[in-house]
């Protein structure tokens, strides 16, 4: 058996017929985060990638051997900024700096659209994750699913 975290991974843009097999990871990574358990347990609806989001090219892949391992997503705001609308990475493959890589790739993809800031709502047990990728906290907002904390990263 091959150890998942030796195993090489590379970004690349999704394309839309990933889409089912993209929010059976998010599924999966939310479901094995005790953070995000109970949440998606009361609301499985909250799994939903748009097909079109995917074809704008608004979501990035991680890979590995053929199959996606992790993925941003960016949605357009009115206010000309981005928001990371997902961020999800497969949990055997967690802690290897995919997600890391991956909020830097959604910046890039951000800074592209000439946005001048990245946001986030983030789950406050994902606060130190976000802290460390550069984003600041600017307030708690009410998702839901409970408190959210609001945060940004100048692109």
């Amino acid at each position: 058996m091959t150890d998942s975290s030796t195993l090489p991974w590379f970004l690349r843009p999704a394309v839309p017929d990933e889409r089912e097999r993209l929010e059976a990871l998010q599924r999966r990574a939310s479901l094995n985060n005790p953070g995000d358990r109970e949440a998606l347990l009361a609301h499985p609806d909250a799994i939903a990638i748009p097909v079109d989001q995917i074809a704008r090219g608004e979501v990035v892949g991680a890979e590995s051997r053929g199959t996606i391992v992790g993925f941003g997503a960016i949605l357009a705001r009115p206010d000309g900024d981005t928001d990371l609308d997902g961020l999800f990475v497969e949990p055997a493959y967690w802690g290897r700096g995919i997600g890391r890589t991956l909020v830097e790739a959604c910046v890039g993809m951000a800074r592209a659209k000439g946005s001048h800031g990245l946001h986030v709502i983030g789950n406050p047990h994902a606060e130190a994750f976000y802290t460390r990728c550069g984003f600041e906290r600017t307030g708690v907002v009410a998702t839901r699913f409970g408190p959210g904390l609001a945060m940004r990263r100048t692109v």
